[in-house]
């Protein structure tokens, strides 16, 4: 038998909200989760794959209507289509973490600086204490 996720479960798993997965099903980015005979929303692996893949495009800054693109692209089986969002998408990504690179690699060297200034003005109050006595 297949695991059955509640929304609670893939919410924790994909790092999404309860609340923004049933706004993805209302909006169709995600299909309708089957229900349990209480009602309550139940995801298959595959459903918390697909959740997952678009937690993944949603924090990596991709717009919701170009998911919604890609989703009914792929439903369509358009293979070409899903394969050029995901390759422009990819490019967008690609300058996003040099650009981080970049910031991080900035942010190294200023807090390498002011740590050789810390560690200096130390040195400086302990020379200074050891002439008082």
């Amino acid at each position: 038998m297949e695991p059955v996720y509640t929304i609670a479960e893939v919410a924790e798993r994909t790092g999404l909200s309860q609340d923004t997965i049933r706004y993805y099903e209302k909006i169709k980015l995600l299909p309708p989760a089957s229900r349990k005979e209480n009602g309550q929303r139940a995801y298959s692996r595959r459903e918390l794959d697909r959740v997952h893949f678009v937690a993944i495009l949603k924090r990596t800054h991709m717009p919701l209507r170009t998911i919604q693109e890609y989703i009914r692209a792929s439903a369509e089986e358009d293979y070409e289509e899903c394969y050029s969002v995901l390759d422009v998408h990819k490019t967008l990504i690609e300058e996003q973490l040099a650009e981080l690179t970049a910031a991080l690699e900035l942010m190294k060297y200023k807090l390498k600086n002011f740590r050789e200034i810390k560690d200096g003005k130390f040195i400086a109050e302990m020379e200074q204490r050891r002439n008082e006595e």
